[in-house]
């Protein structure tokens, strides 16, 4: 039987990102915060970079999407804290192929599910525009799960995509938030492939869609 996580490793509670989010949305202006949605993909974005991306260098990235410093006298102790808490498990998450459950919030019962997904893909884009090597690598394998994710987005703001559009020409939308869900951590292990290899992985079990408590899933600001 396994141990039980300790309390710096164990998956953060609902309380906790709600508290997360409440500390995001305290960083004041003019820095631009990302949402614990956006902050979730955003993470993954980071952890799947071929070369390992320091702390101290995509932290900034969270409090603000252009990177700028916090300003003195602001306390981000706490949030830094949350934040490094859900970057160490995904990584456990990733390094296992285990499934781990996305930030991602169903908006209400009219929204399709990229509605729902585009906050947490846009946060993983928001990695690539900081870290470009990920995106930058002509391995072929690594197409197909990226068009998986990138096939939220509207035409419009994927340029210089050709190859990745001509892929997401081929693939079906997803039917429902669940199914969103599980295509997207798929192409996260997959791209891990590529990126982390390993000679083992773990199956993958199906998701169980989440609903945003109130007040929650929006856009990143």
């Amino acid at each position: 039987m396994n141990a039980a996580a300790s309390p710096a490793q164990a998956p953060l509670s609902e309380d906790e990102i709600d508290a997360l989010q409440q500390q995001l949305d305290a960083v004041p202006a003019p820095l631009e915060p990302l949402d614990v949605s956006a902050l979730d993909g955003y993470l993954c974005g980071v952890l799947l970079q071929p070369t390992p991306v320091a702390a101290s260098a995509w932290l900034p990235g969270v409090t603000d999407v252009d990177g700028r410093a916090l300003p003195p006298g602001f306390d981000a102790t706490r949030l830094q804290a949350l934040v490094l808490r859900r970057h160490a498990e995904i990584e456990r998450a990733i390094a296992r192929r285990d499934w781990f459950d996305p930030w991602i919030f169903q908006l209400d019962d009219s929204a399709s599910p990229s509605d729902s997904v585009l906050p947490w893909v846009a946060g993983f884009a928001a990695a690539q525009d900081r870290y470009p090597a990920l995106m930058a690598s002509v391995d072929p394998a690594l197409v197909e799960p990226l068009a998986l994710l990138y096939l939220h987005f509207d035409r419009d703001d994927l340029e210089d995509a050709d190859a990745l559009i001509e892929v997401i020409d081929t693939l079906e939308p997803p039917e429902d938030l669940a199914e969103a869900v599980q295509d997207l951590v798929r192409a996260l292990m997959l791209i891990a492939d590529v990126t982390r290899p390993r000679r083992d992985t773990a199956p993958l079990r199906r998701p169980a869609a989440r609903r945003a408590p109130p007040g929650r899933g929006r856009r990143p600001r």
